[in-house]
């Protein structure tokens, strides 16, 4: 069995809702999936200003912090983020600076990788903080799985190729075709890591010749 995780930040509830899609799209294709929240860094009285964020880190509660052993642990992840001026937010960011070590021993190569976001407006900076999450996958060697335009659901979903995006709904329901389009994603991302998986023992560097 395929294992993916799906590691993501979210402050008022979307990117949840667009990785428990994903969740269910991996799931979907036989995946086993791991769907874990970047540790909250902002302090109390900045998720207290917010009732749609303080109401969100309740009902998330249960929602296992990642750790840099969930990446090791999968064949596949999908990061997902809001976006805070054309990056990821500062909580996914830690995240990933606390892999240094996976990635270093190589526990992070050769695994199929993609990403999600969304902003607060339809120019928020989607397509730049995608691409910058893009750049830690080429870091760590792994091979980004773009949607691209491979399915009808992404077009629907406003056609975004770097990885499914959504404008922040602000409280109110995800739209479906952006749903549809990260079941799709966490699809698309299972199915490349399975094959991944069965034949990484052709894709490790060939021994030094003596």
């Amino acid at each position: 069995m395929v294992k993916i995780a799906i590691v993501y930040y979210s402050s008022t509830g979307g990117t949840h809702r667009i990785a428990m899609a994903a969740a269910e799209g991996a799931a979907s294709v036989g995946g086993e999936v791991r769907v874990r929240k970047a540790a909250e860094l902002a302090p109390e009285a900045a998720i207290d200003g917010n009732p749609l964020w303080r109401a969100h880190v309740e009902a998330t509660q249960d929602v296992p912090v990642a750790t840099p052993d969930d990446l090791e642990w999968a064949d596949g992840f999908l990061l997902g983020t809001p976006t805070r001026f054309g990056l990821p937010a500062a909580q996914l960011k830690q995240f990933i600076d606390l892999c240094g070590g996976k990635w270093f021993t190589g526990k992070l190569q050769d695994k199929a990788a993609g990403a999600f976001g969304g902003a607060g407006n339809i120019h928020g900076g989607q397509e730049a903080t995608l691409l910058a999450l893009q750049n830690v996958f080429y870091h760590w060697g792994a091979v980004i799985v773009p949607v691209g335009y491979t399915d009808p659901s992404l077009y629907a979903a406003g056609g975004n190729p770097y990885g499914v995006s959504f404008t922040d709904p602000k409280g109110g329901e995800m739209p479906a075709a952006q749903l549809a389009a990260a079941r799709f994603q966490g699809e698309r991302i299972a199915r490349y890591a399975a094959v991944l998986s069965a034949n990484r023992e052709a894709l490790s560097p060939m021994p030094a010749k003596a």
